[in-house]
Formats: C-alpha cells, sequence, structure tokens
C-alpha cells in the first residue's frame, strides 16, 4: 500500500484548472478498496450479521472453558519440581482445605473430634478427591490453631482447572456450613481460583451493563447525532463476540487465561470506538465541504481508514510482545488483544463504510444538539479552543515541555519502591469464602502455612545421606527448621520453613541457598517463593526482547507513517513517559494500601509480577493509537502546506477534541471493568484508565506540541535514501492539494481540501 506523493506547489501558485471545469476538484476514480467495501453494502451488513450470529453461537461458554491460572514459566524448576511431586506425593500436596471451626469448644472435644473424622471419611471417599488428612488424623500442630478452635482438613482434587471447579462444585455443598457442633468454611488453591473465575465472570457482566450506556450518552454528546452514535457501539459489539469465538477456539489447543475475557471487552469497546469516531468524524467533515456520500466514504477511507490500519498495527504490536513470555497468563492477552485489535480494525474499515453508504446524509439523522445551535448564533469555528491552547502551548514550548515531563516524572516515583509477588487470596474479596479460610490460617496457625519449600529429590540416598541432608537444611541462615524424608522409590520428599512470610526477600534468599546445597542426589525446588524467584527470572531475561520488539517495530511503523527520523524516537519516548503515573498510583494505590477502602480491595504489599508488563503492552499501544491519530492529521496538514508551526496547530485543532472525547469514553470502559472485585482486574483497569486520560489530556495536548515547536522544520528531516524508502513504500495521509470552490487558506480556514493521489494509483483505497 504505497503512496504516490506530488509535489507540493509553489507559495501562491495554483495548479492549472481547465476553464471549463472552474476551480472544482476533478472527478477521482476510488481506490480498489473503497470499491470493495461500497460495492454491495447491503450485502456486506448481511454477511457481518450471519458471521456475528455465528460466533455467539461459537464463543458461548467460552469463560467456563478459561483457566485461573498461567502465571509460572513452564519450563522452570519449580514448575517441573510441582508436577512430579503431585505425581509421587499427592498427599503432599492438598490444594483444598476444610477449615473445622468448633465454636466455643476445643478441636479436641469428642464430638467435635468425632464429626471431624466422620467428614474426613466422607471426603476420602469423593471421586476425583485423593490425599485426605486431616489434624485429627496426624496430631500436627500446623493443622491446628494456636487458640485451640480451628483446625484443618486437607485434600487434593485432581484434574485440570476445569475438572477441578467441577469437582469443587459438586462435594462443596455437602460439606460448607453447620455440620452437627461444627462449622465448615472451603478454601485452598482450587477454591481460591475457581471462585476467582466465578467473580470474574459476574462482574464482567456488571461492567459491561455499566459501560454500554454510560458510552452511548458520551457518543451522542460527541457527535450530537444519535444515528451517529450507535455505530461505534455496533462495531464494539461485533469486535467482542468474534474474539470470544477466537478465544473458545484456542481453547481446544492451549491454555487461556479468564482475565483475557476482561480485556476483550475493554478493548473491543474502546478501540472500536476510537476508530470509528475517526472514520465518522472525518466522513462528517467531507459531507460538510459538499461531497456525495460515495465520494465521502472514498476520501474518508484514504485519510483516516490508512490512520485507522496504522493504529491497528501499532497497538497489535504492542500487545503481540506478550507472546514473547512463556507464562499463558500474559499470552493470553496477546490472544485475547490481536484478536480484538484486527477484528475491531476489519469491523471499521469493512463494515462501517457499507454503513455510511447506506445512511448518506442521514448519519446526522436525530441530531440532538441542533435545538442548542439555533440558540447561539454565530456558532464558534470548530476547534477554535483547540487553535488557542495550541498557540498557547507552542509560544511556551520549553515552559509546557519542562514543566509536563517534571511532572509525569514525579508520579512515577513511586515505582521505584514495587515489589514484586505471586496472586493469592488476597485478589478476592474480603467476605469470599476462601479469602476468610486463607486469612484464619495466615493469622491464627502457626509458622507461615503455605510459605514453606518443597524440595523433590530424585536419584537413590541412604538413610544417613537424608538424613545429612536435613540437617544441612535446617542449617540454613534463612531457615527455620526443615522436615522430611518422605521416600518413594527413588524419590524424596523434604520442606524448609522460611523465618518470615511466604514470598519476602528472606523467602526468596532461601529458595537460592537451597538451590546452591550441595547433595548427593539431584535436587528441585518448589513451593510459593521459588514460584516466584522463578517467575521473576523468566520476565527479566525476556524482558529486554519484548522492549526491543515493540520499539523496533513502532519506530518502523511512524517511519512508514511520517518520512521522519525524528517523530519515530519521539512517540516511543513520548509514549514510554506517559505511562509513568500509572506505574506510580499503581503502587501507591495497591501496594501501599492508600486508598483500599474506598476501593474496596485488601493490599498484600506486592504487585503481581506480570501486571506491570501486561499493563506497560496494553496502555502503549493504546498511547501509539492517540499518538497516530495526532500524527497523521499533522503530517496531512504539512504536505498540504509546508509550513510546520500551522500544521501543529491544525492538527491539534482537528483531532484534539476527537482525542480526549476517545480517551474518556474508553476510560469510562477501564474504570467500568476496574469496578472488579478481583484486585488484579481493579488494578488493570483503573491504571490503564489513568494511563489513557493522561496522555490524551497531557502527553498529546501539551507534551507533543511543545516538543514539535522545539524541534521545528527539523522534526521532519531524513536522510536521502529513507526518502526514496518512504516515497516507495510509505503510508502516509498527507497530499498534495486540489483546492476546492469553498477551501479556506489551508492553516487556519473552516474547510479543508481533500488529500489528491493519482487516481487508481498505488496506496489509493
Amino acid at each position: 500500500m504505497t503512496e504516490v506523493n506530488t509535489p507540493l506547489l509553489p507559495a501562491g501558485r495554483a495548479p492549472e484548472q481547465d476553464p471549463e471545469r472552474g476551480p472544482e476538484q476533478e472527478p477521482r476514480r476510488p481506490g480498489r478498496w473503497t470499491r470493495f467495501v461500497t460495492a454491495r453494502p447491503r450485502l456486506s451488513l448481511l454477511v457481518a450479521l450471519v458471521l456475528t450470529a455465528l460466533a455467539v453461537l461459537a464463543g458461548s461458554g467460552v469463560a467456563d472453558r478459561l483457566g485461573s491460572g498461567g502465571w509460572e514459566d513452564p519450563a522452570a524448576e519449580s514448575t517441573y519440581a510441582t508436577k512430579a511431586l503431585e505425581h509421587e506425593f499427592p498427599d503432599s500436596q492438598p490444594n483444598v482445605l476444610l477449615l473445622v471451626d468448633s465454636g466455643g469448644a476445643s478441636v479436641d472435644d469428642p464430638a467435635v473430634a468425632a464429626r471431624a473424622r466422620d467428614l474426613t471419611a466422607r471426603l476420602a471417599g469423593e471421586k476425583g478427591v485423593t490425599g485426605v488428612g486431616s489434624y485429627w488424623q496426624s496430631r500436627s500442630p500446623a493443622l491446628r490453631a494456636e487458640d485451640g478452635h480451628e483446625a484443618l482438613i486437607a485434600a487434593r482434587i485432581t484434574g485440570d482447572d476445569n475438572t477441578m471447579g467441577r469437582t469443587l462444585d459438586r462435594i462443596a455443598p455437602h460439606y460448607r456450613g453447620v455440620q452437627g457442633p461444627v462449622r465448615v468454611r472451603i478454601g485452598g488453591i482450587v477454591a481460591v481460583r475457581h471462585e476467582m473465575q466465578t467473580i470474574i465472570k459476574e462482574d464482567l457482566t456488571r461492567a459491561e451493563l455499566i459501560a454500554l450506556p454510560i458510552t452511548l450518552v458520551l457518543l451522542v454528546t460527541v457527535f450530537g447525532s444519535a444515528i451517529a452514535a450507535l455505530l461505534p457501539l455496533g462495531i464494539g459489539i461485533v469486535a467482542i463476540l468474534g474474539t470470544n469465538a477466537v478465544l473458545r477456539g484456542l481453547t481446544a489447543f492451549t491454555d487461556v487465561s479468564v482475565f483475557a475475557l476482561n480485556l476483550t471487552t475493554a478493548l473491543g469497546l474502546g478501540l472500536a470506538i476510537d476508530y470509528a469516531l475517526f472514520i465518522v468524524r472525518r466522513y462528517r467533515e467531507e459531507l460538510s465541504t459538499g461531497a456525495v456520500p460515495s465520494a465521502a466514504v472514498g476520501a474518508t477511507l484514504r485519510t483516516a481508514g490508512r490512520t485507522v490500519l496504522f493504529s491497528a498495527l501499532t497497538v497489535a504490536v504492542s500487545l503481540a510482545a506478550m507472546m514473547v513470555f512463556p507464562q499463558y497468563f500474559l499470552r493470553s492477552f496477546a490472544y485475547a488483544g490481536i484478536a480484538v485489535v484486527l477484528l475491531a480494525a476489519a469491523a471499521a474499515l469493512i463494515l462501517l463504510p457499507a454503513a455510511l453508504v447506506l445512511l448518506g446524509h442521514r448519519i446526522n439523522s436525530l441530531d440532538l444538539r441542533r435545538l442548542l445551535r439555533r440558540r447561539r448564533d454565530p456558532e464558534p469555528a470548530e476547534g477554535t479552543a483547540w487553535t488557542r491552547a495550541a498557540g498557547l502551548v507552542m509560544r511556551r514550548a520549553p515552559l509546557f515541555a519542562l514543566g509536563t515531563t517534571v511532572l509525569l516524572v514525579t508520579l512515577g516515583l513511586p515505582f521505584l519502591g514495587v515489589k514484586f509477588g505471586t496472586a493469592d487470596d488476597r485478589q478476592l474479596p474480603s467476605t469470599a469464602e476462601s479469602h476468610v479460610v486463607q486469612q484464619h490460617i495466615r493469622e491464627g496457625f502457626p509458622g507461615s502455612p503455605g510459605g514453606g519449600l518443597e524440595i523433590l529429590a530424585e536419584g537413590r540416598a541412604t538413610d544417613a545421606q537424608y538424613a545429612a541432608y536435613r540437617q544441612r537444611l535446617a542449617a540454613l541462615p534463612e531457615a527455620v527448621r526443615a522436615d522430611g524424608p518422605l521416600v518413594k522409590g527413588d524419590a524424596a520428599y523434604f520442606t524448609v520453613q522460611p523465618k518470615g512470610e511466604a514470598v519476602d526477600d528472606a523467602a526468596q534468599r532461601l529458595v537460592g541457598e537451597v538451590r546452591a546445597l550441595p547433595a548427593p542426589f539431584d535436587t528441585k525446588v518448589t513451593g510459593t517463593a521459588a514460584v516466584l524467584v522463578d517467575t521473576k527470572h523468566a520476565i527479566v531475561q525476556r524482558l529486554p526482547w519484548a522492549a526491543a520488539f515493540i520499539a523496533v517495530v513502532t519506530l518502523l511503523l511512524v517511519f512508514l507513517l511520517t518520512g521522519s527520523v525524528l517523530i519515530p524516537v519521539q512517540a516511543v519516548v513520548l509514549n514510554a513517559l506517559s505511562l509513568t503515573a500509572m506505574f506510580g498510583a499503581v503502587v501507591w494505590v495497591f501496594q501501599d494500601g492508600h486508598l483500599s477502602g474506598p476501593l474496596g480491595f485488601t493490599s498484600s504489599g506486592s504487585i503481581e509480577t506480570t501486571l506491570p508488563v501486561l499493563m506497560f503492552c496494553v496502555a502503549f499501544g493504546l498511547s501509539m493509537d492517540y499518538g497516530v491519530f495526532l500524527l497523521s492529521r499533522i503530517k496531512e496538514e504539512y504536505d498540504r502546506t509546508g509550513d510546520h508551526d500551522a500544521a501543529v496547530r491544525r492538527g491539534l485543532q482537528r483531532t484534539g477534541g476527537l482525542i480526549t472525547a476517545a480517551a474518556v469514553i474508553l476510560a469510562v470502559v477501564m474504570v467500568a471493568i476496574g469496578t472488579s472485585r478481583v484486585t488484579n482486574t481493579k488494578m488493570l483497569g483503573l491504571g490503564i484508565a489513568l494511563a489513557v486520560l493522561m496522555d490524551a489530556m497531557v502527553v498529546r495536548s501539551l507534551l507533543v506540541p511543545a516538543i514539535m515547536r522545539l524541534t521545528g522544520r527539523a522534526t521532519w528531516w531524513a536522510p536521502a535514501w529513507l526518502r526514496r524508502v518512504h516515497r516507495r513504500f510509505g503510508l502516509s495521509e498527507g497530499q498534495a492539494p486540489v483546492p476546492r470552490r469553498d477551501a479556506g487558506d489551508g492553516a487556519t480556514g473552516s474547510h479543508e481540501p481533500e488529500p489528491a493521489t493519482r487516481p487508481g494509483g498505488p496506496g489509493t483505497l
């Protein structure tokens, strides 16, 4: 899709005109893409309706097939050890806990003990349950609360995530609640993940019910026309339903995280609305200059359509970077994100033009602002406020550039104190049953339950060698005690209890100490702290590759859009800078616990390790989305006038309000996602909402025009060989002008000449 760039005319000189035609633009033959999407608009929409209905059927029940884990590196030592221990020593790997509360009595009371033994026996007979044990069998102090009123029954449910969830649903009603003299609550990792999955599905439905009506009201406010406002919502719904079908298909081949559904909804609505806003706005501009609907659609696809294509590519690139990481939690967001971005762009570039052809001038029907406009005469020129704002910023460019940079860096400073951890029951609301159980265990049981390291020893050894190894484990600086071994064939199982919390610095140091400890057999270490250490290592190892991929491809795409060497570098740096407020807020709010009361979450004192990577990729892509919108219009104006400062002012005038409206609407969607009762989802929604608003209202409105004013015409410089590359492969909107009868002065006039390419030439849409 290359562009043919017509040289700019000398200042003051108009193109030669046919005296028979006057100054009107010569009719342009529509490009191949325009002909394709507008030839049979009714058929296109009918096919889309059928495909959407099929997507509804294909994607039904997708949430029930998604997993709630995926934070571990499947190739890590801890993952291997966990799976091996599950196979060799299933009794040592309980994943469901029954917290038995005896009320005012002691857990050793005969009636309590009898009921507890009965529950233990019944649980051992359940299908899909193994490794059942309890305090009343082993008399282990670790299974008895320090106050003597609570004790644990531990078991293991077998199978994958979905199988374990179904088993828990089947058996839980028979054990939960009052059982004679005791009350039973159910916890453990299976209960935590299953409850998290259920809550996410409920919260997602609620978020959609919140976001859709508010979004519709905002779209009506932006467009005025109720008809125009409904189109972006339709595109978003098509993208969401299509992505659900894609995810449903992927579950047949790979694991997909249930958290990906939140991203599907947010990006499906947000990006579809962004793209539809941009296209519908440009189409209405073309209609306002006197173009007939078919010509207006063609001009819109050549300009706004090309920008949407670039925007979709840049967002998809940022999300695709998560494929570099081994954790299926991150890879799931890449699957969902790429699918929803491409579907949103495809719907905007295929279905929306077909709808515009059918609607024609009726796109402005049901204009709810018409009465208001009649009351204000004369009506102010479009973008007047943005023109004044751009002028102010560019006159005080050094002040705005320095001030906004200092502000963004300051807001990001709390991230320097980030502490990484793992997701646990504290992701759930404090009233969730599995959270209550785990909190009781943390506060009332001895030691640090769930925080011990587990060691798999493989290879033949004597009892003396096992005993000597256990003694060396117990003597490690960060260890409290060591237990074991349990021996089965050539394998043995040890546990080591750290001095501090399950995943604090001491526990992580203990992982290194155990792994460095000599032994007469092969050892593999797992446990909560070991999983965290391995996860951090996997992310640190692959993060440079992901960052390099995003940076290089973004630089290339922005160069193809602008033909400049400096602008791509500015785009990458300023986009990264726009994310500082998000990362600072994540630590200040979710790690340090500020606003935990009003926002309704429990702070664990750390940030789940994969979340910053996810938030960076999503927020960077969305920032590039707005960056492409602004830069493409500035480039168009610069190609048309050759005046750098006027192009920046005009570009901000034409897109400032649009970008701000799109950011507010996307922020509404993300805040709706952020109402989730699961902390990670809340963090994702609210954090990205903040990043989007900061990018649109600070970076695009203040920092970008200030920096472009400081760099001046050098902004557009490129060496000769790169200019030739851009002429051959570039996909820019800006072209030489072909004036219309009602064209303004080109820099500040209220009408905008249509960009020109050779009819039917390369790159014509």
